[in-house]
């Protein structure tokens, strides 16, 4: 069971972009890869919007401040999808 409350080590220190994956480093020196697909908006940006993210929540969470786009932590750690609907018309 994964408790709800945050560990130390669960704090990020690291996001990149492997092809069509999401890599985010922790600072117990865990790596997660989850695929790009999960958050829809990560996928339909330009490489040059995914890649100006910001470390928010204490290191918990990480923002792109030019996508409005949030994930925690402990979402990527349970696997959790993006729950918003997503729309490609612009």
């Amino acid at each position: 069971m994964i408790s709800s409350t945050p560990k130390a080590g669960d704090r990020i220190t690291g996001v990149s972009f492997q092809d069509d994956r999401l890599v985010v480093d922790f600072f117990d020196g865990r790596s997660l890869s989850v695929p790009l697909a999960w958050y829809p908006k990560l996928l339909h940006a330009a490489p040059q919007q995914r890649d100006v993210w910001q470390l928010c929540a204490a290191g918990y969470g990480i923002h792109w401040p030019e996508l409005d786009e949030d994930l925690s932590a402990q979402g990527l750690l349970l696997g959790q999808p993006s729950a918003r609907p997503h729309s490609l018309a612009a």
